[in-house]
């Protein structure tokens, strides 16, 4: 039996103070660009005080991109455009900075933490700070067994729990979260489909290498056979990453759960990111008060997820290639919605009041409009 229940998160995590929150409104409504013309930036700079309990935000400069790397065992039925057991490339270009997510890094400057969770490959071949945390080599095939022990599932939470500790204890603001994996939006799709009580078609998408007809065939049954084996223990989350996630899910979920614990804000990047999100929900209904969606990938595994969550993506470029990329892409909309809200000067008092008796004029003015249209004979 594991010593750790998922479900107690619902009691550490707290929701973000109201008042803050309508400080924070109260202080928009006193900058001097009207209310509403940022758009979006607006709700993002509140969302940042509520996160930070700081009125006026905080600058978002210490931010850290956090991948999570792992290989699925299901990746051998060929439901990846990418070999089974080739997670570790990625991770090497990641590290050679030859990636998508990489370039992008450098050019935001944001420095990039990778954490190998259940890479299959030998661990000679990357840095010891890469794989001094794995948990074990590869995930179990979830199409007939479980991905995880309880107790390596157990190791693989806590991992998380520890690295989101361990950002935070260091100064770390804001988090990019996302995956190196093969086979992981397979086991992403069947977490998800199984917490939406959706079918396997549903929620199948072509993955971050798009893949052809045949491919999307076979990930098909292989959701579609792995959610016969997930529904039995819908109402255990840390069972549920044991027999259908994976060491890298089970590590992010802990990550994102103890980030909400630590209220340190995260971007989501793709499917398997929100996955996570989604079992850590199911854990702790606050926690996602403390996440924001960055982007829509086009996977409708995704976008299933972030309705269920009411998480409205920032951006919606069709990035499926992961690796943290479309979270990286929102980015700059949250530090610059965080300098407008502190950077922006508030209007003089007596220009505020002058707007505060207009409002107040006008809603007089159509208090008084609306009783006489309701006075008035109809002929």
């Amino acid at each position: 039996m594991s010593s750790l229940n998922l479900d107690d998160f619902s009691d550490l995590i707290e929701r973000p103070d109201s008042g803050v929150r309508r400080d924070a409104e109260e202080r928009r409504e006193r900058l001097n660009v009207p209310p509403g013309a940022l758009g979006r930036l607006d709700e993002l700079g509140e969302w940042l005080s509520a996160a930070q309990s700081a009125v006026p935000v905080k600058p978002v400069e210490n931010v850290r991109m956090v991948l999570v790397a792992g290989d699925h065992g299901v990746a051998t039925l060929g439901v990846s455009a990418r070999p089974a057991g080739g997670a570790h490339h990625l991770v090497r270009a990641v590290l050679d900075g030859v990636s998508s997510s990489a370039v992008l890094a450098r050019r935001l400057g944001v420095p990039v933490r990778i954490i190998d969770a259940g890479l299959d490959c030998d661990p000679a071949l990357l840095p010891d700070e890469v794989v001094r945390h794995r948990v074990r080599r590869s995930s179990g095939r979830i199409d007939i067994e479980d991905a995880l022990t309880a107790e390596e599932a157990e190791q693989a939470v806590r991992l998380g729990m520890a690295i989101a500790d361990e950002e935070a204890d260091s100064g770390t603001d804001l988090v990019v979260l996302g995956d190196l994996s093969v086979g992981g939006t397979t086991a992403a799709a069947t977490l998800i489909a199984a917490l939406c009580g959706t079918d396997a078609s549903v929620v199948t998408g072509r993955g971050g290498a798009v893949i052809d007809d045949l491919a999307w065939m076979r990930k098909c049954a292989a959701v579609r056979d792995a959610l016969r084996r997930a529904r039995p223990v819908l109402g255990d989350q840390l069972e549920l990453l044991a027999v259908v996630g994976g060491a890298d899910l089970a590590a992010m979920t802990g990550f994102l759960l103890q980030a909400a614990v630590r209220r340190m804000p995260v971007i989501l990047d793709g499917v398997v990111s929100a996955a996570c999100a989604l079992v850590g929900q199911r854990a702790a209904f606050r926690a996602p008060d403390s996440w924001l969606a960055g982007q829509l990938s086009g996977e409708p595994a995704q976008a299933k997820a972030l309705d269920r969550m009411a998480l409205t993506p920032l951006l919606d470029l069709g990035v499926t290639v992961g690796e943290g990329s479309g979270a990286l892409l929102a980015l700059p909309l949250v530090q610059s919605a965080a300098a407008l809200a502190a950077e922006l000067p508030e209007r003089p008092a007596e220009d505020a009041e002058d707007g505060a008796d207009a409002k107040d004029n006008a809603d007089a003015v159509e208090t008084a409009t609306g009783v006489a249209a309701e006075q008035s004979p109809v002929e």
